[in-house]
């Protein structure tokens, strides 16, 4: 009876590792395929869930805030809410804070007297009340907020997009625009405010010199409040009445969180989308992968010759070859995940969001990369396991 080797798992590992180690340069540019592949999938995942948790705490933060306004003139412009809207408003019981903006129609602003009227990058004047960065639960970019000064003097404070197109990135005594053929003072830039877009796009002033300078005569257009968490839809239902009684229907009553929400789904569509796109440079990295090892199956037939002579079996010679791969696999997989966390990391901090890597992204990058590194090894393996010992040792 003869007798037939029997191949250990250590053993098997060895061997596996023996032709990655000899031909290094050939191994890294194999598993590199896998690795940016992985980093992709860990990345889109990665990117996409801090900008969902971002998101979320958003939602979490705004989604008792509620609008009211009306409809808008023939041009486009709002129209006017009745002069007593906010104080009614404020005195329903679940309403914990009110500020509001009135649009001042026909003002421009320009950087400096010297540009066309016509130049004014969609920025529009607002005049706005000291409550609003706390309702709007709005934070200063640089600078300060108006308060009792800007009541008598011309000051404003710009919103982020406003301050762009202006191309004012840095506060000073000099920092001025022109607005409706004055000079402010630029004393504060506004952070982007997501659920009050309008802000991001304007240039603030007080009610005060709104009313002194503009003749706005205090008349809100839009009426910003943050409502009891559990209250918003009663709230909302009765908001038409209390701020215009005379014509109710004409009020309209919108939750800004509803367009965080929006995002919410088109980021995950597009997420859908790139996963698709990474899936299939996995597929092609295993193509890869496949190639090399029925290279390198041609290459040591005199090898796998040898061994079967020496009583290796089929199982064996096809273990070899498949562990070959998927450790190639595993390897480029697991450079894969620290590339894919690393440019999850750096993305969340340039885009100010909190890193967030799901446990469950890294452990199916893990198991795809094995996954695919297995199944391009079957054709290799299998071609190795079949090759007759005596046509193998005729390369010697």
């Amino acid at each position: 009876m003869s007798l037939r080797s029997r191949l250990r798992a250590a053993d098997a590992v060895s061997i596996g590792t023996a032709g990655i180690r000899a031909r290094r340069t050939r191994s890294i540019l194999s598993a590199l395929g896998i690795a940016i592949a992985i980093a992709a999938l860990v990345a889109v995942q990665g990117v996409a869930e801090s900008s969902k948790r971002q998101l979320l705490d958003e939602l979490g933060r705004q989604g008792n805030l509620l609008t009211v306004a009306t409809g808008q003139t023939f041009d486009g412009r709002p129209t006017p809410l009745p002069l007593t809207a906010q104080a009614m408003i404020a005195r329903i019981p679940p309403v914990l804070a009110t500020t509001a903006v009135g649009n001042i129609d026909g003002a421009t602003v320009r950087r400096t007297d010297r540009i066309p009227p016509q130049n004014t990058n969609g920025i529009i004047v607002l005049a706005a009340q000291p409550s609003l960065p706390a309702t709007l639960s709005a934070r200063m970019l640089r600078g300060s907020y108006l308060g009792a000064v800007a009541e008598q003097y011309p000051e404003t404070v710009l919103g982020y997009s406003a301050a762009r197109s202006l191309g004012i990135d840095r506060l000073d005594a000099q920092t001025q625009v022109f607005i409706a053929g004055r000079y402010f003072t630029v004393i504060g830039v506004l952070d982007r405010v997501d659920v009050a877009p309008e802000i991001d796009t304007a240039a603030l002033v007080s009610f005060g010199v709104a009313d002194r300078w503009f003749g706005l005569g205090g008349v809100p257009t839009r009426i910003y409040l943050r409502v009891h968490p559990d209250r918003v839809a009663a709230v909302a239902a009765v908001l038409g009445p209390t701020a215009y009684p005379e014509n109710p229907r004409n009020v309209q009553v919108q939750r800004p969180s509803d367009l965080i929400v929006a995002r919410l789904q088109a980021k995950n569509a597009f997420v859908g989308l790139f996963l698709a796109l990474g899936a299939i440079a996995l597929l092609i990295a295993g193509v890869g992968i496949a190639n090399i090892m029925v290279i390198s199956v041609l290459e040591r037939r005199a090898e796998i010759g040898l061994r079967r002579a020496l009583g290796a079996r089929r199982r064996d010679v096809a273990a070899q070859f498949l562990l070959e791969s998927a450790l190639l696999a595993v390897v480029g997989g697991l450079a894969g995940l620290g590339l894919g966390c690393l440019a999850t990391l750096v993305a969340a901090r340039l885009a100010g969001n909190p890193t967030a890597i799901p446990p469950k992204t890294l452990l199916a990058g893990l198991a795809a990369a094995l996954l695919v590194g297995t199944l391009a090894g079957l054709y290799p393996a299998a071609r190795a396991a079949r090759l007759p010992p005596a046509d193998a040792l005729r390369t010697l």
